[in-house]
């Protein structure tokens, strides 16, 4: 279980948090109490032991934190910029957005600056920053075609080669979880296969893929469509391409880009349909440009710009977004009609379980590490908690958490 590095848990005395609505994994429980113990969860209850601090959180509800697992940059940094000060950045930017755990995610570049990144993210799984922790790195980069290459340049694509994916492995020091690849490029199911066999997720996009290729991809090990539909070719009668195939794959996982601007709604409502809550994983696909104005900006070695929020390449290609997981449960429940607990794990156990981390992560349960967020009904983030340690806080709070040793 990768261990939070910035926290004591031998220090902090044990106190309930009380929420007018509780997360857990099976349901939402009205008027709860949450014990939080050695940065573990102890207790779901509504009858709080006595001469232990209780937490007043009134009208607001707490949930288990987020996962994103395919995240660029926030805030003015990118992890392209391989530097720990952009780790720094984008951790206690995800934080303030309920977000407790992401990968470290590339893009195509120069195969220099694409290792040096992997080695910076690498060295920030081990030495974590002091907001939401690096889960590892995912390769969304060099090794995609140029039909569906969105704001990747294709002029430094690689082959996909075992001596590529090596150095990519190397770099990362046992950081890599997840590498993304245009299953129509040569050698491909070799690949996969031996991506499989590192314990590496191998996940299919910016491609042209047609069904059948997609569908043998799935079968030699790939685990699913990067940010599906985005990317890769769509459905039609004829060839329901790659985005039909992982749809209708019942292990498949796919990832959803929930900021109404990548997915029309009734195009969200399908996904759940077909791919039920457990299959069907939210990302902020978030660049640079994120928590930032309007502008221009640079993600990998394309300039994008960003307006009313929506960042395109100059040739009007989607470049990733400015989105923000919260705001993506909200969407998911007001654009598709999406029940809140399913939308809420989307964001949290959906890519816990992708990930592998489910044991520890991803839900409210006893046992599990107490890494949470609170929101009020509109999904606004009051505070995130890393194994019972508040990372981020609103004034309103403050002073809740400053009766007892919870930063």
């Amino acid at each position: 279980m990768l261990q939070y590095y910035g926290i004591n848990k031998l220090k902090a005395k044990p106190y309930y948090i009380h929420a007018a609505q509780v997360f857990t994994e099976s349901s939402i429980k009205q008027d709860c109490f949450v014990l939080i113990e050695a940065g573990l969860i102890r207790e779901i209850t509504t009858q709080p032991k006595k001469n232990i601090t209780v937490v007043e959180l009134g009208e607001l509800n707490l949930l288990p934190g987020f996962l994103d697992l395919h995240i660029h940059g926030r805030e003015g940094a990118d992890i392209m910029d391989a530097t720990p000060e952009a780790i720094e950045t984008i951790s206690t930017s995800l934080a303030k957005h309920g977000v407790i755990g992401f990968l470290g995610t590339t893009v195509t570049s120069t195969w220099e600056n694409t290792l040096a990144a992997f080695t910076n993210i690498g060295e920030a799984y081990q030495n974590q920053p002091s907001g939401a922790q690096v889960l590892g790195a995912y390769n969304e980069g060099l090794f995609f075609t140029e039909d569906h290459k969105g704001a990747h340049d294709e002029q430094y694509f690689l082959p996909l080669s075992k001596k590529n994916i090596d150095a990519i492995i190397s770099a990362a020091k046992g950081a890599l979880k997840v590498v993304a690849l245009a299953p129509e490029l040569d050698d491909s199911d070799e690949i996969i296969r031996y991506l499989s066999s590192k314990g590496i997720i191998p996940m299919l996009g910016h491609t042209n893929a047609n069904f059948q290729q997609t569908c043998d991809a799935l079968n030699a090990g790939a685990c699913g469509g990067v940010h599906v539909f985005n990317g890769m070719k769509g459905i039609h009668h004829r060839d329901p391409g790659c985005a039909g195939a992982v749809l209708l794959d019942k292990e498949a996982y796919v990832e959803v880009i929930a900021d109404g601007v990548h997915l029309h709604p009734g195009i969200l409502e399908m996904i759940y349909r077909m791919k039920g809550p457990n299959k069907m994983g939210l990302i902020s696909d978030c660049i640079v440009a994120g928590g930032m104005d309007d502008g221009t900006y640079r993600l990998g070695m394309l300039e994008v710009n960003v307006t009313n929020g929506i960042a395109r390449t100059e040739s009007g290609s989607l470049a990733g977004s400015t989105l923000t997981l919260e705001k993506a449960v909200s969407n998911l429940i007001n654009l598709a009609d999406i029940p809140l607990l399913e939308a809420v794990h989307m964001a949290s156990l959906a890519p816990a379980e992708f990930l592998g981390v489910s044991e520890s992560l991803g839900s409210i349960a006893v046992n599990k590490r107490a890494c949470l967020t609170i929101v009020d009904n509109d999904f606004n983030v009051k505070a995130t908690f890393i194994d019972g340690k508040v990372v981020f806080v609103t004034e309103h709070l403050r002073n809740e958490f400053a009766k007892g040793n919870y930063y």
